[in-house]
């Protein structure tokens, strides 16, 4: 299963998401979820125009979209684009532990091995959990339905018809939503990191639900709280 190419996609996305963001709140129906970026005539614009949108970028843009179903928090975007889709990840997560480090006064043992500074094999094994924490986020508010699972999974079949993904994400989509399961998958603090990242990037920490979540995720990742923090805050302000 190649992922690497496909999360890059969806994170230099933000770009459409950001551009197209304003249509899609005033598209969102008063039941949310995936009405408002799906319904009505759709003419005027926002995430749900982009379902029938031509190229990589509008299907990435869509396929991101679902994933953000009718979340407020949609922080992919901003600064992050500059740092260039899945290298932002990294980029954040580097500068958040040379942060976190500066706080406690100790110097690294040695320098933090995040996504942007891998080879490619580790990159691909990054991103595979990285994806993993994305789908999982995206059912962090308890409203992903059937429907909306199989409009998630018709447009990563658009933008990737890997079939080892399609079972993938099939099964991902469908089993309960568990912190603890999603957090067994980093093998390093640094792709906990980026996991956690990913995470903040897509859940709505205005809702009870997905806050929960995202703390619990970071208890399961094992992150210490400052650092938590600081990750929090790297990613708040690469997104304004």
């Amino acid at each position: 299963m190649n992922t690497r190419g496909l999360l890059d996609q969806l994170l230099k996305s933000g770009q459409d998401m950001l551009q197209n963001k304003a249509g899609g709140s005033q598209n969102k129906t008063a039941g949310g979820g995936l009405g408002g970026l799906l319904g009505g005539s759709g003419g005027s614009g926002g995430l749900g125009s982009l379902l029938s949108g031509a190229g990589g970028g509008a299907l990435a843009a869509s396929a991101m979209g679902l994933l953000l179903g009718s979340k407020k928090g949609r922080n992919v975007g901003g600064k992050v684009l500059t740092y260039g889709g899945l290298a932002a990840l990294g980029v954040i997560a580097y500068k958040a532990y040379g942060n976190w480090q500066a706080q406690q006064g100790t110097a690294p043992k040695t320098e933090p091995q995040t996504i942007d500074r891998l080879p490619a094999a580790q990159v691909e094994q990054h991103s595979q959990a990285i994806l993993q924490a994305l789908v999982a986020a995206a059912k962090a508010d308890g409203h992903v339905d059937d429907r909306e699972r199989a409009l998630i999974e018709g447009e990563f079949t658009k933008l990737d018809n890997d079939q080892e993904l399609q079972h993938w994400l099939h099964a991902e989509l469908n089993k309960p939503l568990d912190p603890a399961d999603v957090a067994r998958v980093a093998s390093t603090p640094e792709m906990a990191a980026e996991m956690y990242i990913a995470s903040v990037m897509l859940v709505d920490e205005e809702s009870f639900m997905e806050k929960s979540y995202l703390d619990e995720l970071a208890r399961q990742l094992k992150l210490e709280p400052g650092l938590k923090a600081e990750l929090e805050k790297q990613v708040r302000q690469a997104s304004i």
